[in-house]
């Protein structure tokens, strides 16, 4: 599911016989449930608009989903390897890795 940017998972809890949801795409907690399907897309666009509401009125940017920054700690040997592997393809090391990202994600 997915609105105004954020995306979300949805599971069913077949002792509850409910609907339960959250919101993937940041690391704040949004959250939604409902005890039917037809319901449950209007309590998501609910918990993301109560959210986004919540934010204004402390005056706080609401989180984005994904900024599209990732920052990552690795063996320096193989910080270096990349290095080389991507200045021998005249790219930098984020356009390499990302391209590398792209090839395994796909």
């Amino acid at each position: 599911m997915k609105y105004k940017g954020y995306e979300a998972v949805v599971e069913f809890d077949d002792e509850a016989e409910i609907f339960h949801g959250e919101v993937i795409n940041l690391r704040d907690v949004i959250t939604f449930q409902s005890d039917n399907a037809k319901e449950l897309k209007q309590a998501f666009h609910d918990s993301v608009d109560d959210y986004l509401e919540f934010c204004k009125e402390r005056g706080e940017e609401p989180e984005k989903p994904f900024s599209g920054k990732l920052m990552l700690r690795i063996n320096p040997e193989l910080h270096k390897t990349i290095a080389i592997k991507a200045k021998k393809e005249g790219q930098s090391i984020n356009s390499w890795i990302e391209k590398c990202l792209f090839i395994y994600a796909s």
